[in-house]
């Protein structure tokens, strides 16, 4: 089977293609590639280009007021802001045709996996609270339009509607407001002597009822994902064993902060471009990843259990656990990404 080729020299220190094993990969093996690249922040400036028409009037020796002639022309104007957000449309975060810093290529490590998840609140409403929230919407909609219509008497009248709309919504009657009412001074008197007491509370003790909480589970946000890989490394030979030191090294300096060169600040780590290979093309079937920060990362060098290294003294059996994290959560337009094979992100 024939070997897949890679570029390993001439690209400066830590910028050429690092792999373990040394002799593993094929045309058909499969393999995770790691490219480490520059971290491009969210904050950045566009330009918003606004096109709109002119008219211009055209004034010369016939000139007449009554009837005076006009050039319309096309206006463009170009305005530079600055965006601190980024657009969930733009899909796949990623630097795009930049040359990685450098790249690894590692095994396809045993247990590998990754789950979607989405965040959702318990949330509730009584009935009062919504259709309160609903008058005061119309009050704050409907008011200002009355006002322009008949004037402060108009205003009233929108804000009277209003009211009893809300009324009507919520259910009450003038009975059981008076109940509410009466049970909200009691619970508010008891307070003086530290009694925590509700009207729930009440209500639930003098009738066996409580107020209806319209409990619903409603969206409060995606989620990122997290994913963890361990690599056993057993060095065959001196060179692998220098190939292993040099990708922990690589690892290890990527994920590291950067000094800045005043002292003053520090500038974020490298990101990490994680792909699931098969030959020189994408693996037709496991999950794609988002550009991800590497958070962690740990290397047992003792990874049977015993200290024992080669002459030069390397280790001759380690452990090495990553734990990245993505930049971005996934949202639908991910899946919609031209190409993209297997089962998405």
């Amino acid at each position: 089977m024939a070997d897949v080729k890679f570029n390993r020299s001439g690209r400066g220190r830590n910028k050429q293609v690092l792999r373990y094993p040394l002799k593993m990969f094929t045309a058909g093996t499969d393999y995770l590639q790691i490219d480490m690249l520059d971290y491009v922040p969210v904050g950045q400036q566009k330009t918003r280009t606004d096109t709109f028409t002119q008219t211009e009037t055209v004034i010369d020796a016939n000139y007449d007021p009554e009837n005076p002639g006009s050039i319309e022309s096309e206006v463009t104007i170009s305005n530079t802001y600055q965006s601190y957000t980024r657009n969930p449309s733009e899909g796949f975060r990623r630097n795009g045709s930049k040359q990685p810093l450098g790249t690894i290529l590692l095994p396809i490590p045993s247990n590998i996996q990754d789950g979607n998840s989405v965040n959702y609140t318990d949330d509730s409403m009584n009935t009062l609270v919504g259709a309160a929230l609903g008058g005061v919407e119309g009050i704050m909609t409907e008011v200002p339009a009355a006002f322009k219509r008949g004037g402060i008497e108009g205003a009233a009248t929108e804000v009277f509607e209003q009211a009893k709309g809300t009324l009507d919504a919520s259910g009450l009657t003038l009975e059981n407001a008076q109940n509410l009412v009466t049970k909200y001074l009691a619970a508010q008197a008891l307070g003086i002597f530290g009694a925590n007491v509700s009207i729930n509370q009440l209500l639930a003790r003098e009738g066996g009822q409580v107020f209806n909480p319209n409990m619903e589970l409603l969206f409060n946000g995606p989620s990122l994902r997290n994913f963890n890989f361990s690599f056993k490394i057993m060095p065959r030979s001196a060179d692998e064993a220098e190939e292993v030191k040099q990708i922990i090294r690589f690892f290890k300096k990527g994920m590291s902060a950067k000094a800045g060169a005043g002292g003053l600040f520090l500038k974020t780590p490298n990101v990490f471009e994680l792909r699931y290979r098969k030959g020189t093309g994408e693996h037709p079937f496991l999950n794609k990843f988002k550009q991800c920060f590497l958070e962690n990362i740990s290397v047992n060098y003792t990874g049977d259990g015993v200290y024992a290294t080669y002459e030069g003294g390397e280790p001759v059996s380690m452990e090495m656990t990553l734990a990245f994290k993505e930049l971005a959560p996934i949202y639908d337009v991910d899946y919609d990404v031209e190409g993209q094979g297997g089962v998405g992100y």
